[in-house]
């Protein structure tokens, strides 16, 4: 596999840390903000993409930014792996700028500068932390997306906002420096750097000699404590990250944290431990079966939750564990599979809560109960979140069934039925949770108040984002090859 220095890279993380600089300067001109916005958005998936042709051929892309120590530094690195989430997440901030200026000027938010910036800055951590060449270099990054992110979450400067600001920080902020940190520098004693190897089997050098224990405590801490992948237990910071502006929910849910949190333990577990010290030491199918526990218990509290926003953050705990389960079970099927719905998920959730924002602007409506009627009166918003969740439930013809296809046949090559059978209880319980909002927006009865009040959809700045990415979450289904072809990759 051939590595080439490419200064694309370090141009892919400086798009959005520039556009950032150009929001706050034109803060005073809405326009002209989010114009910067959308040329940084452009810009970036325009960089991110150009790498697409070199990394398909088989090509390491790096870029060094600083040098500390032996064995650490600031390194960039685009590979198959870190291109199915640096594509999926810059792909739809392009999608989301639109979407967000629609939401924020029509529900007349406050602080629309520093929402922008922050935006913008979330993505620079998350770009980063994509191209990450090292453990070191991933934590940085990991931890710039936690600080950019609070002002986020807790927008609304209220006492809910602060209060879910504060557990989002607190979570995040503890576990990451509790548990990764000292497990960086316990792998760092052991074999003396952090960088990541070119392949999924080796592992960082030397760890698979070292003492059973040690890395297994290691690997513990590593997955608890990149809490941003939702893992039970330390997941509840995750739903009450709600009180957010939709757009942000849609950021943390289907972009950015998130998808920061379940690529980095992936990330790690495949490039740090590596498949064969985690098939020594036993370390994947207790795994995969410990995030099975998450995959079902969100699964049943979603179903009690008739807050919208509150049924899509659980649905989001689970999904998540899907990405880990799949690559728990270390078979080039199953590492596949958990690698697409990083894209699959993230294309079909972040319609989800485009929909519920765009619900909330047009009614202000937020719980399900309440939303009979209305998909005759938003045609477009619930036809979107329909297929959205076609491909959330995995229903053949949309991406999530490619994805869960995959992660079906894998958990049958590594010989474990009781995680298929965790797979199929979960696909009933994602359908049983989300045909509900459906069939009750589509055939329920509309109140006489509401026949005479509502007028119809959100604003096109809202609505077309939300068709694109609904599209786009059944068209994976059909044409999977671009993320597919990068996950098979991998392995």
């Amino acid at each position: 596999m051939e590595t080439i220095q490419d200064s694309r890279l370090l141009f892919a993380i400086l798009a959005p840390l520039v556009g950032a600089g150009l929001v706050m300067a034109t803060g005073k001109k809405p326009n002209l903000r989010e114009a910067c916005s959308v040329l940084a958005a452009a810009t970036m998936f325009g960089i991110i993409a150009s790498l697409y042709p070199a990394i398909k051929a088989g090509a390491t892309l790096k870029f060094t930014l600083f040098q500390l120590l032996p064995g650490l530094s600031l390194t960039l690195r685009a590979d198959a792996m870190s291109l199915i989430f640096a594509g999926a997440a810059s792909l739809l901030w392009v999608l989301a700028v639109f979407y967000s200026a629609g939401y924020m000027r029509g529900h007349h938010e406050p602080n629309q500068t520093r929402f922008n910036t922050c935006f913008a800055l979330s993505l620079f951590g998350a770009i980063g932390c994509a191209f990450s060449d090292n453990l070191l270099t991933m934590y940085f990054f990991y931890e710039v997306v936690s600080i950019v992110t609070y002002p986020l979450v807790g927008h609304h400067q209220d006492a809910e906002g602060y209060e879910g600001a504060r557990k989002y920080m607190t979570y995040l902020t503890t576990t990451a420096k509790g548990l990764v940190l000292p497990a960086m520098v316990l792998i760092y004693v052991l074999t003396g750097t952090l960088d990541f190897p070119t392949n999924v089997h080796d592992g960082i050098a030397g760890l698979g000699e070292a003492n059973r224990w040690l890395v297994t405590g290691a690997y513990a801490a590593c997955i608890l404590g990149f809490a941003k992948n939702g893992i039970m237990p330390f997941h509840s910071w995750l739903p009450s990250a709600m009180v957010a502006p939709t757009p942000v929910s849609a950021l943390l849910h289907a972009v950015a944290v998130v998808k920061v949190g379940v690529f980095s333990t992936t990330r790690v577990m495949l490039y740090g431990f590596g498949v064969d010290t985690m098939n020594t030491f036993n370390l994947g199918i207790p795994t995969a079966y410990f995030v099975g526990f998450t995959i079902l218990t969100a699964s049943v509290i979603a179903l009690s939750k008739d807050n919208l926003k509150a049924r899509l953050a659980y649905s989001t705990v689970s999904q998540l564990s899907y990405i880990v389960l799949g690559v728990a079970l270390l078979t080039p099927t199953g590492v596949e599979g958990g690698l697409l719905h990083i894209a699959t998920h993230a294309f079909a959730k972040i319609t989800l809560f485009f929909c519920a924002g765009a619900i909330f602007v047009a009614t202000h409506k937020k719980d399900i109960s309440e939303m009979s009627g209305l998909g005759r009166v938003m045609p477009f918003t619930f036809g979107a979140f329909a297929l959205a969740s076609l491909s959330m439930i995995g229903v053949p013809g949309s991406g999530g069934f490619v994805s869960k296809i995959y992660l079906l046949v894998g958990s049958m090559d590594a010989g474990q039925v009781g995680i298929l059978v965790i797979l199929v209880a979960s696909t009933i319980l994602n359908a049983a949770y989300f045909a509900p909002v459906v069939y009750t927006a589509f055939f329920g009865k509309l109140s006489h108040e509401d026949e005479h009040h509502l007028h119809g959809e959100a604003h096109l700045s809202m609505v077309i984002p939300l068709c694109i990415t609904a599209v786009i979450s059944i068209l994976i289904g059909f044409f999977p090859d671009i993320f597919l072809n990068l996950a098979k990759a991998v392995f």
